[in-house]
């Protein structure tokens, strides 16, 4: 592996929550294309993203900045969620599993921008 985030276990965690995310919006109706599903992939893309950028030779504090991205977006991922489920366009139980999952995922970006 060549780059530092290839070895962050949050970075891999954040990759398949999105796989799963592109998935789930796959099942949305046409009109929610360019509205929820754009903007519940986009953050949780960016989870991944915000944390593979913020690693790559920054110093801690710039990493610890854009671990704190991360979180938000997340948190974005999240109030999505219930926008979905508010809709009826996220089953109960796909609610239920991506917010636990994004819950975890969370809880260990800032675990690991606490400990710098």
């Amino acid at each position: 592996m060549a780059f530092k985030f290839e070895e962050l276990r949050v970075w891999e965690i954040a990759i398949n929550l999105s796989a799963e995310v592109s998935k789930l919006i796959k099942t949305f109706p046409a009109d929610e294309r360019f509205v929820l599903s754009s903007q519940i992939q986009r953050a949780a893309d960016s989870v991944a993203l915000n944390i593979a950028e913020g690693s790559t030779g920054q110093s801690n504090p710039e990493f610890k900045k854009f671990l704190g991205y991360a979180i938000r977006s997340g948190i974005e991922v999240i109030s999505c969620l219930y926008l979905g489920e508010k809709r009826g366009i996220i089953p109960n139980d796909d609610f239920s599993r991506l917010y636990a999952a994004y819950e975890s995922l969370i809880i260990k970006i800032q675990a690991l921008r606490n400990s710098f």
